[in-house]
Formats: C-alpha cells, structure tokens, sequence
C-alpha cells in the first residue's frame, strides 16, 4: 500500500532556521525547479485576511502537481482565519501543501487541538519558559549570570520593570521572620523600588543591580 503523503503540516518550536531547512526539503520534493515562483505563497498570520488566503488555495499548479502555502507565526491568526483553517484542514485540497508555522502554542486553544489531531504535526526546539519565577529561582541559586541573562530576555520580551519586580518580591520575600538577611532583602527591594519610580536609574540597570545585590546575599548564607 503506498503512504499517502500529509497535506497540512504543523511545526511548533522556536528553532527558525531547522523549520526553514525543513521546508526547503518540501518545497524541493514537491515543486519543480523552474515553477517556485508561481506555486509557493508565503504569508505571515497576523497580516493576513480570509480572502488572500481562500485566494491563494483556489489557485491550480502551474507546471507541477503540488502547489504550497506557508504561514509563519500561525498563533497571530485571526478567529475567522483560524475557524476556516480547521474545517479546511479536514478536507485539504489534494493539489496544496499547507504548512501553518507557530513559534508559541496553547494546547488548551481550539485551534491547536484541532490542527494537532489533523495535521502532520513536526515539533522543533522550544525555548524555556521565562518569567518572574524563573529568575528568582537563578537568585536562590546563587546564579547571578543566569538571573541577568533571564532579565534582559524578559525585558526584550516586553515585560514592564515593575511587574518584574512584583514577581520577585512574590517569590523572594515570602518570610515575615525578620531575620537580618531577610531585612536586607527589603531593603534591596525598596531601594530598587524607589529608582525605578523615580527614574533616578534606568529601570534594566535598577534591576540589575537589585539581582546582583540579592545574589550576593544568597552567597553569604551559603
């Protein structure tokens, strides 16, 4: 019996040059050479509308069997877009390809169950979770180059520095023992606190500073 080739593809993952490296290898074994130009159609989810898209899969191949759609960022649709994909992705059209690109996924979210139970699903390097918690973690364990690597992360994702700062002072000043080292630590905090507000340093480097003085901290206990 001869295996039926997928026809919608899902990669999840972070890892963009394997995807890429993945999709090459469909694009050279289902579309001749000389007809990429005319069958392959990239789009990006949170640009694209219902009719390009319907648009694009009414198109026939041009001198070869397949055509291929790829969309990037995949997560960004919109709900329409999102509620077409899945019925289309029952039924595919034998003459398309359809690749549907996330980086980040919600396996709670109705379109991604649905996608997973119809597609052929190809999984690539997912990056760690990053937040709050993690970094006071890196702090308890004295990991200084770690926590500051965790913040800029956080902070080039577009956390605010001020919800930063919440979610260390949850995971880090949880004791109301009144200890010195735990004194210490508000003090570090309030410190921190008062900069930020103020803009008397630069938010990063309040941060910054606040973690490195933290992990000092964490070391002299140890």
């Amino acid at each position: 019996m001869v295996k039926k080739e997928p026809l919608v593809y899902l990669f999840t993952g972070e890892d963009t040059p394997s995807k890429d490296m993945r999709i090459r290898k469909l694009k050279d074994y289902f579309l001749s050479r000389d007809s990429v130009f005319f069958n392959l159609d990239t789009f990006y989810g949170k640009d694209l509308d219902l009719h390009s898209l319907q648009k694009s899969l009414l198109c026939l191949p041009v001198n070869s069997k397949k055509r291929m759609i790829v969309i990037r960022q995949a997560e960004s649709l919109k709900q329409p877009l999102k509620d077409f994909l899945l019925q289309y992705a029952r039924n595919p059209s034998e003459g398309t390809i359809l690749v549907l690109d996330m980086q980040r996924y919600d396996l709670k979210d109705d379109f991604t169950k649905g996608l997973l139970r119809y597609a052929s699903v190809l999984r690539f390097r997912e990056e760690a979770t990053t937040d709050s918690f993690v970094l006071a973690r890196c702090i308890e364990q004295r990991k200084a180059g770690q926590a500051l690597k965790v913040l800029r992360t956080l902070l080039k994702n577009g956390e605010r520095p001020e919800r930063i700062l919440g979610g260390l002072r949850y995971g880090l000043l949880k004791s109301s023992s009144g200890s010195a080292q735990e004194q210490k630590k508000i003090k570090l905090f309030l410190e921190c606190d008062l900069e930020i507000k103020t803009g008397r340093l630069k938010s990063a480097w309040a941060l910054e500073r606040f973690i490195i003085g933290l992990c000092a901290l964490a070391q002299q206990v140890h």
